[in-house]
């Protein structure tokens, strides 16, 4: 897989954040299966449960434009090592992915290559509806 692009807009996205409270922007780039990307930013709010991460706002802006299949996603930090995906996210990218190749950067050009099954092994699975 060439990650390039998605790194690239990773990082590119992660100056846009809005992190007042925690100084600590991130940026996400999600695949789309059908190709393209879409990115998000972290946008923080006083109230810190109104805030939401960068991989959350890929999601919804992805859902937004009607697509459904993803095929990996870069999370760019600035942490050293490169920081993953909080629980809450793990929990939306799983309402999508069974499982999903997942690159951690940083500015630093640290990388390091995980997947949803590995940070979220035991994830929740709704029961399926009966007939």
């Amino acid at each position: 897989m060439d990650w390039e692009p998605l790194v690239s807009a990773a990082l590119a996205v992660r100056r846009q954040a809005y992190a007042p409270f925690s100084r600590y922007p991130v940026g996400a780039a999600l695949a789309l299966a059908g190709g393209g990307i879409v990115t998000g930013c972290n946008v923080e709010n006083r109230s810190y449960g109104l805030s939401i991460c960068a991989e959350r706002n890929a999601i919804a802006a992805a859902v937004a434009r009607g697509e459904r299949q993803f095929t990996a996603l870069v999370v760019a930090t600035a942490s050293s090592p490169p920081a993953a995906p909080c629980g809450a996210c793990r929990e939306v990218l799983a309402e999508f992915c069974a499982d999903l190749p997942i690159l951690l950067v940083n500015e630093a050009g640290e990388r390091r290559l995980t997947s949803l099954a590995e940070l979220f092994p035991d994830r929740f699975v709704f029961p399926p509806a009966r007939a």
